[in-house]
Order: structure tokens, then C-alpha cells, then sequence
């Protein structure tokens, strides 16, 4: 790991930063804030049409980084089809620990998220929050299944489906 923080992104690499999931960075540039000048990297998520700067001297610090590996996404849909674990702590705090687990940005920690709040048609009905929550993580892992694997989020969305759908039979 002898690369140095600048080199580690270049521009049409695609991220993940924590709290946005994946994005692409479109450009590096010079900015002038508050007398200084910074260098940023512009990270475009399309799908929520924003675009993100972010100093490429902190660009590790707030926990950007690559997409994960091919291996890693094999680990994550070997997640989906364990049994879900669900604490029997307050609905609040164990809202918190999931939403802690999606802004996290680490893909294992969103598959555990997907695979708890995941519901076949015959249990029970989802609250609100939950399905949000639920809904928000599956977004987060459809997304960089898709990038990784160079698909689109159609089909990483099938392919998730079809690992939950798998572990009820």
C-alpha cells in the first residue's frame, strides 16, 4: 500500500461513498474555499441526480472507497441466503443499528440489512420504517452488485431476488 491518497481514484472510477452508496467520479478539480486551494474529486451519483465534491486529501478519511471485489459481492449474496437474525431489542434501537449498518458503506454490513428485513409474501406486514430501511439497503447492495459485475440494476436486482427467493425454498 505504498500509493499515495491522490493516486488511489481517477476519474470515471466508480466509488462508494458511505452515505450515498455508488457514484462515479467525473472529474478532479482545483476549488478556492475560504483562501485555500483544494483539490476535489466530483463524484456523480445519476441516480439521485447529485453530484458530490469531496477534497481528495479526506476522500479516505470520510470512507470513500473502491467498489468491492468480485468476492466480496459472493460473500454478500452468501449473506442473503442465512437466516435472518433479528435482536428482540426496541424497534428503535435496532432501526439505528441497521441505518448505522446501510451508512456504513460496507457491503457485507448492507447484505446483513437486506437479509433481516427481508419478508416472503406469507409473514407479516412491514411498518413504514422497516420497509424504507429495507428498501434503502437493497438500493445500496443492487447498485454495486450492478457496478462490480458490470451489469445493469435490473439485472443485479433479479439476481438479488432470486438469492432471497432461493433461501425460503
Amino acid at each position: 500500500m505504498t500509493k499515495t491518497k491522490k493516486t488511489e481514484f481517477h476519474p470515471n472510477d466508480f466509488v462508494v461513498y458511505p452515505a450515498h452508496g455508488v457514484g462515479k467520479i467525473i472529474s478532479i478539480e482545483e476549488q478556492e474555499i475560504a483562501g485555500m486551494r483544494l483539490e476535489m474529486f466530483v463524484i456523480s451519483f445519476e441516480k439521485d441526480k447529485m453530484t458530490l465534491r469531496v477534497p481528495t486529501n479526506k476522500a479516505t478519511d470520510v470512507g470513500m472507497r473502491s467498489l468491492s471485489t468480485p468476492e466480496v459481492v459472493s460473500k454478500a449474496l452468501e449473506t442473503l441466503k442465512g437466516k435472518a437474525k433479528v435482536k428482540r431489542a426496541m424497534w428503535s434501537r435496532r432501526a439505528q443499528e441497521y441505518e448505522q449498518k446501510i451508512n456504513s458503506g460496507d457491503l457485507l454490513s448492507i447484505a446483513e440489512v437486506v437479509r433481516d428485513l427481508h419478508r416472503n409474501d406469507d409473514q407479516r406486514e412491514q411498518s413504514y420504517s422497516e420497509r424504507q430501511l429495507y428498501e434503502a439497503a437493497l438500493e445500496r447492495l443492487t447498485r454495486e452488485v450492478a457496478a462490480v459485475s458490470g451489469t445493469d440494476e435490473a439485472g443485479a436486482a433479479k439476481t438479488v431476488d432470486d438469492v432471497l427467493l432461493g433461501r425460503a425454498a
